[in-house]
C-alpha cells in the first residue's frame, strides 16, 4: 500500500483508530459512551492502550439503523471532540453530514471519515476541501437502513475498487491532495458474507490506487456468519484474524473497538515481517 504519512503519522507501522460511538444504538457498543464524560473516559483509556487516532461518531450506520437529526448528531459529538482534543488526541469525525463536519472541525477534529465517501451531503466535498484536512472515503452500497437488502455486484472486489478510485479522482478535482486521502472498502456496508470475503482476499488491489487503506472489521457480523458467535463482544479473535490477514496485504490503518489486543497482534505481525 501507500507508504509515507497519513494525518502526520508515519505508515511504516500499523496505526489504530479507536472507535468511540456516542450513540444509543451502535451494533456493538451502543449506549456505552452516550454521555460526554463516558466517551472522553473511553478515549483516555484507548490512548493509554496505544490508539493513534480516536474516531468519534454520533450516528449509528449499522445495518437497519435509522438516521438522527443533524442537531442531535452535533450535540452528541461536539463536547466529546473538544474533550478528547484537550487530552491531546488526534480526533477523526465519523459523519456523512457537512454541518457535523464543520462543527467537529471547529471543535478540533483533524480527520474526516465519511461512510458515503463525501457523497451523502451536497456540501460535504466542499467542506472537506476547504478544511485542508485528511479524509477517509468509504464504500457503501445504498443507505444503512436498506444496504443489506440483497446487495448485488458484478465482481465485488474490483467494483468497490473502481468506486473508490472514482471518488479519489473527484476529491482531487475538488482540490484535496491524494496524500490526504485514505480509502475504506466498507466491510459489511451493503455486502454479503461472500462479498466481504472476496474484498478481504483482494486488498492487494489498492496498491494501484496509491492511497492508504483503513480497514474496519472489528466485531462485525461477517465474523458471526463464519463462526456462529452472535455476541459482538465475543468476536475479538475473528476481528484479529481479519486484521492480521489485511496487514499481510499491506494495510496499515485499522479502525477497532479493542485497541490493546489489536496493537499487540499487529506488533507481532510487524516483528515477524521485519525479521
Amino acid at each position: 500500500m501507500s507508504a509515507g504519512l497519513f494525518a502526520g503519522l508515519s505508515l511504516d507501522e500499523p496505526r489504530i483508530f479507536g472507535i468511540i460511538n456516542t450513540t444509543p444504538d451502535s451494533f456493538s457498543d451502543g449506549g456505552e459512551a452516550l454521555s460526554p464524560d463516558d466517551a472522553i473516559n473511553r478515549g483516555r483509556k484507548m490512548l493509554e492502550e496505544g490508539a493513534d487516532i480516536l474516531d468519534v461518531g454520533g450516528e449509528s450506520t449499522r445495518p437497519g439503523a435509522d438516521p438522527v437529526s443533524v442537531d442531535e448528531e452535533i450535540t452528541r459529538i461536539e463536547p466529546v471532540v473538544r474533550g478528547l482534543v484537550e487530552l491531546g488526541a488526534v480526533v477523526s469525525i465519523d459523519t456523512r453530514r457537512a454541518p457535523v463536519m464543520t462543527a467537529a472541525i471547529a471543535a478540533g477534529a483533524k480527520i474526516i471519515n465519511d461512510v458515503t465517501a463525501l457523497t451523502g451531503d451536497p456540501d460535504s466535498l466542499g467542506v472537506a476541501a476547504e478544511s485542508g484536512l485528511p479524509v477517509v472515503l468509504m464504500h457503501m452500497l445504498g443507505e444503512p437502513g436498506t444496504m443489506q437488502d440483497n446487495p448485488q455486484y458484478d465482481d465485488a472486489a474490483p467494483d468497490v475498487f473502481k468506486y473508490l478510485k472514482d471518488r479519489v479522482a473527484a476529491c482531487e478535482a475538488a482540490g484535496i491532495d491524494r496524500d490526504c486521502i485514505a480509502v475504506d472498502p466498507g466491510i459489511g456496508f451493503g455486502k454479503t458474507l461472500r462479498h466481504n470475503l472476496e474484498i478481504l482476499n483482494r486488498l492487494d488491489l489498492y496498491k494501484d490506487l496509491g492511497c492508504p487503506v483503513l480497514l474496519g472489521v472489528s466485531r462485525k457480523s461477517f465474523i458471526a456468519k463464519i463462526s456462529g458467535e452472535e455476541d459482538p463482544k465475543r468476536r475479538l479473535a475473528g476481528s484479529l484474524a481479519a486484521s492480521v490477514a489485511a496487514f499481510s496485504q499491506g494495510v496499515r490503518l485499522f479502525r477497532v473497538h479493542d485497541v490493546a489486543e489489536t496493537r499487540q497482534a499487529l506488533a507481532v505481525c510487524q516483528a515477524i515481517e521485519g525479521a
